[in-house]
């Protein structure tokens, strides 16, 4: 059967992402797919997706604003431009997007049909009831201007949408995922983020079958009036409705104590700091990297190894490669590009048969779970500002520009 399996407030932030991040963020979901992909296999990355917790971690760790709504599309973006060269080889292939790209979806899949031989007729179908499940039997305020449609070599699939309540300035992202999903009518969700709206029409409830069949029988005999009445029926009975997870995203954009767990960020030092670079950086025989690039390789770990409980706080993420706005710090694209390099070159040997590289990443994420009992470390103030004192020296970057050049301006106006 579907289930729901959590939700989060998502608020709505303008702007867009500047290419030099939408690059490497594009690298960075490719070969972070490809590392789940070799341990974990297709599905197991099609459930990540329809995680809305983790789906905002994998965004975070990109570098794009830790709690707003832009991160979906950002990562259904970089996802179809990053895994575009080895869609094939995968056989993952991203479909949709935002906009004029969600329309789209039905002659991709089309053309995925010819080209590789799937159900294009069951999968477009697929497509279109999503939508309209998500836009007309759930009317909740939100509406929908993103699709995306990732679906795998033999035939399953996973749906992310995106609703947005203008008046709000709310977003709601819908998560679907094919191998949980029993109807397209009865509870087919893996997951709704977005803000509580209070009462909601939603014919997709399994309370609401009889509702469903109701309906169709007064339409065939008393016409529109009855159907509004089972409306207003099913709109005042009173139910329990099940504890599900509620990731709440806060409104402020810059991230605080409060938002992360800090002995999680402590364990993650702690980890990077016992392997030792010059150790790390031997076992995987790849020379130059330093003690800044293993802290954030062990946050991506935990990404493509860690469990769901693990993404409750999406906003430590945000500690690996900071965020295109400052917060809480530049993107240091020296780190970024250390551990996009890192990475593929890990990946690339286990293609060779050498595992050693990505065993060795794995052990980053396992060392930091045992060690977070126990680990003690800076607070997240001193650790933010010393991230932000070194910004220059690790070429940090944001929407503003390149910190040394920010640095510079100042002193020379002052």
């Amino acid at each position: 059967m579907a289930r729901r399996t959590g939700s989060a407030d998502l608020p709505l932030h303008g702007g867009r992402v500047p290419p030099w991040l939408a690059q490497r963020m594009a690298r960075l979901g490719a070969v972070v797919t490809q590392a789940i992909v070799h341990h974990y296999g297709r599905d197991e990355f099609l459930q990540r997706l329809a995680h809305p917790f983790w789906f905002q971690s994998f965004g975070t760790v990109m570098g794009m604003d830790w709690h707003s709504s832009g991160i979906t599309t950002s990562v259904i973006g970089a996802l179809k431009r990053g895994l575009a060269p080895m869609q094939d080889e995968l056989g993952i292939y991203v479909c949709g997007g935002r906009g004029r790209h969600s329309r789209r979806t039905p002659d991709e899949l089309t053309k995925l049909g010819d080209d590789v031989g799937i159900d294009a007729p069951r999968l477009t179908r697929a497509s279109r009831l999503v939508a309209k499940v998500d836009s007309a039997a759930i009317q909740d305020g939100f509406d929908l201007y993103l699709h995306g449609f990732i679906v795998t070599r033999d035939g399953k699939w996973t749906i992310v949408q995106q609703g947005m309540n203008g008046q709000n300035r709310q977003a709601r992202r819908y998560h679907w995922y094919s191998g949980s999903m029993g109807s397209f009518l009865d509870e087919p969700h893996a997951a709704i983020d977005g803000p509580r709206q209070g009462i909601v029409v939603n014919l997709t409830d399994r309370r609401a079958a009889a509702s469903r069949h109701a309906q169709l029988d007064l339409l065939a005999t008393i016409g529109p009036d009855g159907i509004v009445r089972e409306f207003r029926a099913l709109r005042d009975e009173p139910s329990a409705q099940p504890y599900l997870p509620h990731l709440i995203m806060p409104a402020h954009h810059d991230v605080r104590a409060g938002d992360i767990m800090i002995r999680r960020l402590h364990g993650t030092l702690a980890a990077a700091a016992d392997l030792g670079p010059s150790d790390f950086a031997e076992l995987l025989l790849i020379p130059g990297v330093g003690a800044r690039t293993v802290q954030s390789l062990a946050m991506v770990a935990e990404v493509i190894h860690g469990s769901p409980y693990r993404f409750s706080d999406p906003a430590r993420f945000s500690l690996a490669h900071g965020g295109k706005d400052r917060h809480p710090y530049p993107v240091p694209l020296k780190v970024y590009d250390e551990t996009i390099r890192v990475l593929k070159e890990a990946v690339r040997k286990s293609g060779l048969g050498n595992d050693d590289a990505l065993t060795a990443i794995k052990r980053l994420d396992t060392q930091a779970r045992q060690l977070e009992r126990t680990a003690k470390g800076p607070t997240f103030e001193v650790f933010v500002s010393g991230e932000r004192a070194r910004s220059s020296s690790l070429d940090g970057r944001s929407v503003f520009g390149r910190e040394k050049d920010l640095a510079k301006r100042t002193r020379e106006s002052s």
